[in-house]
């Protein structure tokens, strides 16, 4: 239960009131009462009034003795802060529920005194970490539970919670999914095992003698110690081997689990060990401090988002690099390569910009409408991808996760800012010259294809749309920036979608079993099989990306609708070819301010859809390589710093010492993608 209680007494009040007798109940409101007016006051005050009233001091020792004889304190540590679930969403919900509404204990637990005491978790712990350690020393001799540590009844609850840790460590271990992450030590002995059968002896010698007290040179210390280090390495082998063979997220929350399991394995084994009289106390305190610090972060959302996220984000940035070639250009020759897949884009996208234009007049429901652009964005994307085209701003993560190389190797320092600013000089470039080439290309062919139909069917299909078309180019009069900004969101999610599906594809070995698959090579051969996994490996990833994004973008304006929004999205390539449709509606015949605000209006969509999505690619990157995010504004200062100092190379392939550095970057990322 919770407590409603008087906040403006001091402690020596609530001591006077609860504690000038001896106080026989187990009732937990004097404790919450004495801890919150505790944190208004001078803790130095509460120990001298402790000093100075001896028999209260003592009426407070039995009080306290009362209120946790008997009371188990094994959940604080095996439970606490520790995953529960498989899973990261039933995680999550089990969290987001515990917090609203805290679930029921077991009234003889320490756990349940805990969360009623000390309900205010981070807030009440942050006070209690505030406590000098002179005076935490004191209030444990005060409190008579300085040498707790010592009490066979302590030293039993935690053997207790090792055992129990390392059976559920081992359970864990011993699932196939967790297994395969290292076969590695498929021809050793477990260690888990071996972890298990060391503790097993470890209790056995403390149930023969109960005083036993362990120490740093004891052997069963050293052993217990040796067998955690294997465990902790096999999990490290299982995360490191997560690139080579992709993981699942339920294999990622059970590899999570068993190292939080074994962290807690290893903190209480180091409060058993005590080397002189100093630790007694030491490790007393700890004890408590550690259970409260445990209890303080069970329903915290965001330790269990980054714990959860971190390696499946450095998953998707590294197999989404597989999801298309190299999107940052060196040479001259590269460049121009550049330029001409995509003028190929940009064919495609005008040509899409007439048949969205056309389905409009196609009578049907907003979500009909919804069903036909999300068609056309996504058929349009997948013959981009296929043909080897290019969409400007649809860089893959590998981008992002390349730049992040560089800071995440070593210690941050001019020389790490230099090489990053040069390859944002080389993506940046890239991604302009990519920006031209479906420009000119989407602005032309646009105009070639209505002007086509106009001469087939005697009539200009973009008089009626040219209003709206121009309209939403101009910035004062729409929320053409802010739309841009979304598509820059959605491209940014394309490209999760595609490592994904790229992770999920290893994970599983997709194309190993259509390579094998017996029903494929009895109908259509062995060799259609091994050409389709080749296929399907190449391609599907990309493929679902650009799908999804397709989807996302002919839909966006319909939700919006639905739901009362001004929501839509904006690309630069589709907004140069709505451009031509608008002038050719206007037969070419509209004001210069117009004609100059939709013209760099054009350019400002394609910066923000760039800026934005692989602004969100590289926090998923520094995330995942866990880049200190404090550096950014190093990172930007020598970026403009390097702008300045050569303007011209974050437009054009000019020439660098730093090429080749950069170069070899760019390798190394790639040879990690693919193992």
């Amino acid at each position: 239960m919770r407590f409603q209680f008087n906040t403006s007494q001091s402690s020596a009040e609530i001591l006077d009131k609860y504690f000038s007798i001896k106080n026989e109940t187990r009732d937990l409101k004097p404790l919450t009462e004495l801890f919150h007016s505790l944190q208004k006051e001078n803790f130095s005050n509460f120990l001298t009034f402790l000093k100075e009233h001896e028999e209260i001091r003592q009426n407070l020792v039995y009080y306290i003795n009362t209120v946790f004889m008997g009371r188990a304190f094994n959940l604080s540590l095996t439970e606490a802060n520790i995953l529960s679930e498989d899973a990261f969403f039933p995680e999550l919900r089990k969290r987001i529920l515990s917090k609203f509404l805290p679930p029921v204990e077991d009234d003889n637990t320490i756990s349940n005194i805990i969360s009623n005491v000390f309900f205010r978790d981070n807030a009440d712990f942050k006070f209690i970490k505030k406590v000098s350690r002179q005076e935490s020393d004191e209030l444990f001799r005060m409190l008579e539970i300085d040498r707790m540590i010592l009490q066979p009844k302590v030293k039993k609850e935690l053997l207790f919670s090792m055992n129990i840790l390392a059976w559920r460590a081992i359970g864990n271990a011993l699932d196939v999914d967790v297994l395969k992450m290292a076969p590695e030590y498929k021809n050793f002995d477990n260690p888990f095992l071996a972890l298990q059968d060391e503790l097993d002896i470890l209790i056995s010698d403390f149930k023969k003698n109960q005083a036993i007290v362990l120490t740093s040179k004891d052997s069963h210390y050293k052993q217990i110690k040796i067998y955690l280090q294997q465990c902790f390495a096999f999990i490290s082998k299982a995360f490191k081997n997560a690139s080579k063979y992709g993981i699942s997220g339920k294999t990622n929350q059970s590899l999570l689990k068993i190292r939080q399991q074994l962290q807690r394995i290893s903190e209480i084994l180091e409060l058993l060990v005590i080397d002189d009289e100093k630790d007694v106390i030491r490790k007393s305190k700890n004890l408590v401090i550690n259970i409260l610090d445990y209890k303080s972060h069970r329903n915290n959302i965001r330790d269990l988002f980054n714990d959860s996220t971190t390696l499946l984000s450095h998953l998707i940035t590294t197999h989404t690099a597989e999801t298309g070639t190299n999107y940052i250009t060196t040479s001259p020759k590269e460049y121009l390569k550049m330029f001409k897949k995509a003028s190929g884009g940009g064919i495609i996208v005008g040509a899409l910009c007439v048949i969205k234009m056309l389905y409009a007049y196609v009578p049907g429901s907003e979500f009909y409408h919804a069903f036909l652009y999300s068609f056309n964005y996504a058929m349009g994307f997948i013959m981009i991808y296929l043909m080897n085209f290019t969409l400007a701003t649809k860089q893959p993560a590998m981008t992002a996760a390349t730049m992040a190389k560089v800071l995440s190797e070593g210690k941050n320092n001019s020389k790490n800012y230099l090489d990053f600013a040069h390859l944002v000089s080389k993506l940046f470039r890239s991604q302009f010259i990519a920006f031209v080439g479906n420009v000119l290309l989407s602005f032309p062919i646009a105009l070639a294809i209505i002007y086509g139909l106009e001469i087939l069917f005697g009539q200009n299909f973009a008089i009626e749309k040219s209003s709206t078309l121009l309209k939403d180019l101009d910035p004062f009069h729409s929320k053409a920036l802010l739309h841009a900004a979304l598509a820059g969101v959605y491209l940014f999610i394309s490209g999760i979608i595609a490592g994904n599906v790229g992770n999920t594809s290893v994970f599983y070995k997709i194309p190993e079993r259509i390579a094998k698959n017996p029903y494929i090579h009895y109908l259509f051969g062995r060799n259609f099989a091994e050409n389709l996994s080749q296929y399907y490996s190449k391609n599907w990833a990309g493929i679902m990306s650009n799908l999804w994004l397709g989807i996302f973008l002919g839909s966006t304006a319909t939700i919006g609708k639905f739901f009362g929004l001004d929501l839509d999205i904006r690309h630069i390539t589709f907004a140069a070819g709505n451009f031509a449709l608008g002038l050719y509606g206007k037969e070419f015949s509209i004001d210069t301010q117009t004609f100059i605000i939709a013209f760099v209006t054009v350019f400002l969509i394609g910066f923000l859809n760039f800026i934005v999505s692989f602004g969100l690619s590289m926090v998923l990157a520094f995330r995942s390589r866990k880049v200190n995010f404090g550096e950014v504004r190093n990172l930007n200062r020598s970026i403009i710093k390097y702008f300045f100092k050569n303007p011209l190379i974050f437009f054009f392939p000019i020439r660098s010492v730093l090429d080749e550095r950069a170069k070899k970057l760019i390798s190394d990322t790639t040879k990690h993608t693919h193992p």
